[in-house]
């Protein structure tokens, strides 16, 4: 029976050793690590909170691809719930401390933009072009989307062990000698 108790919490240890330790991605981090923009390309991403994006359909538009219809208020709403956990990737930086981020399988027309929230203890969080108290104004695959309040606080997160790998080439030299 001991042995059920020794190896119950050895177990877990190993479990855990093996899943991501996901950390958030802040202003700090990126500084000290001066990720060129090649290596951030290399860096998964996770989202830290589910970010749930609506807008409404009009009747003359055609097909809905990527969302699902709801009706709301008696309007048709089109919606894309990106789940938190969804793993991202950095597509392009249009300026400093801005990153285009996209989750959507081989598409990078479907993004959204991430930067640093002072009020956030400096963490990557979604940018929006307007906020009020109760949603944000975003803008993905070229249309203009709303999210909830709550969406403020979605941010990117990252492993830090695989993220700070650094792939090292190197050889050893055998020296020269006079003939």
């Amino acid at each position: 029976m001991k042995t059920i108790y020794f190896l119950l919490p050895l177990s877990m240890l190993l479990f855990n050793s093996c899943s991501p330790t996901l950390s958030h991605f802040t202003q700090d981090l990126y500084e000290e690590n001066n990720w060129s923009i090649d290596e951030l390309r290399q860096i998964q991403f996770y989202l830290s909170n589910d970010i749930v994006l609506r807008r409404e359909v009009t009747s003359g538009e055609g097909q809905i691809l990527d969302g699902k219809i709801r009706i709301r208020d008696g309007r048709k709403v089109e919606e894309i719930v990106i789940q938190h956990g969804t793993p991202g990737v950095f597509l392009y930086s249009p300026k400093e401390n801005r990153f285009a981020v996209s989750f959507e399988k081989n598409d990078d027309n479907h993004f959204l933009m991430f930067g640093p929230n002072p009020k956030a203890g400096d963490r990557y969080v979604l940018l929006a072009s307007e906020w009020d108290r109760r949603q944000g104004k975003v803008t993905y695959d070229h249309s203009t989307w709303w999210v909830d309040g709550d969406a403020a606080f979605a941010g990117l997160m990252v492993d830090l062990k695989r993220s700070r790998q650094v792939s090292v080439k190197s050889r050893a030299v055998q020296g020269r000698t006079v003939n």
